[in-house]
């Protein structure tokens, strides 16, 4: 056979299986892409459902998940009516078990305290504190400023962070931001803490003065913070610099000499200083 046949005939057989691979990958690809992608059938939000409402059937719809379903998601209406929402939940989002409280337990602010915790009503007006400025989920230190009930104190009132990163479980009556979602004057603030936290501001509020401070919510580091006395705005930031005064001793004078020079019968004097260094 010719040499220049077989050459021609070794190509076309690469260029033919080349071709058979390309196409099968693309067969492959299509019929994996159209293999169907078993769903799962879900609850979810008919519309937008505020913190604290108790679920009805009409708060409910049913839609299909893709794939996977969200762990935790409510497959059946019934698991989810008569439970309290204790987080936003908007509409046409999957309705899943640790957005709800436990079955029983109703809806409104004692649904949203989680268990252990308990909520601490704090009085505030429009100065003290942070009152208008403050909403649901925003992170808080607490200070109360009093006069410590020591006899012997000199120091007079004093101020102490007495608790550190505390939740704003809510803002007044209502457990929601405005209609614009901006924070609302309040003259209560509930705030979610353990119960020896809770005897704590009990007391303090009872006694002294409390003031709420925000914090960043990011920041939740607790750290050891100072009592600051009203003696130490006003004490003196120590005594004043003395000025040393360096005097110098006077340059003592160098001596003097004196040579008389007889010349016949008159005589004269010249005086002569001596040279430094020879006293």
């Amino acid at each position: 056979m010719n040499r220049r046949l077989l050459t021609i005939l070794l190509i076309a057989f690469v260029v033919a299986s080349a071709c058979t691979f390309l196409v099968y990958r693309i067969l492959g690809h299509m019929l994996v892409a159209s293999k169907p992608i078993p769903t799962t059938k879900v609850v979810a939000a008919a519309a937008d459902i505020k913190l604290g409402t108790v679920l009805t059937a009409s708060d409910l719809t049913t839609t299909q998940i893709a794939g996977t379903p969200p762990k935790g998601a409510i497959l059946k209406p019934e698991d989810a009516i008569g439970r309290g929402v204790i987080s936003n939940i908007y509409q046409g989002e999957p309705i899943v078990d640790s957005r709800l409280a436990p079955a029983g337990s109703g809806g409104g602010l004692a649904a949203t305290i989680p268990d252990g915790m308990r909520a601490c009503a704090v009085k505030v007006d429009e100065v003290v504190g942070v009152a208008g400025f403050v909403t649901p989920g925003m992170r808080v230190d607490v200070l109360a400023s009093g006069t410590p009930p020591d006899a012997n104190n000199q120091q007079g009132t004093e101020s102490r962070t007495i608790l550190q990163n505390i939740e704003v479980l809510s803002a007044g009556t209502d457990i929601q931001k405005d209609s614009e979602g901006k924070p609302q004057q309040v003259q209560v603030v509930n705030l979610l803490v353990t119960p020896e936290q809770a005897q704590t501001l009990t007391l303090a509020s009872s006694q002294l003065r409390i003031q709420l401070v925000l914090r960043n919510p990011l920041d939740t580091k607790v750290v050891p913070v100072s009592a600051t006395a009203i003696s130490g705005l006003f004490a003196s930031q120590g005594p004043a610099p003395v000025h040393h005064v360096v005097r110098t001793a006077p340059k003592p004078k160098a001596p003097e000499y004196s040579i008389q020079i007889m010349n016949g019968p008159s005589t004269t004097e010249q005086k002569f200083n001596a040279p430094e260094g020879q006293h």
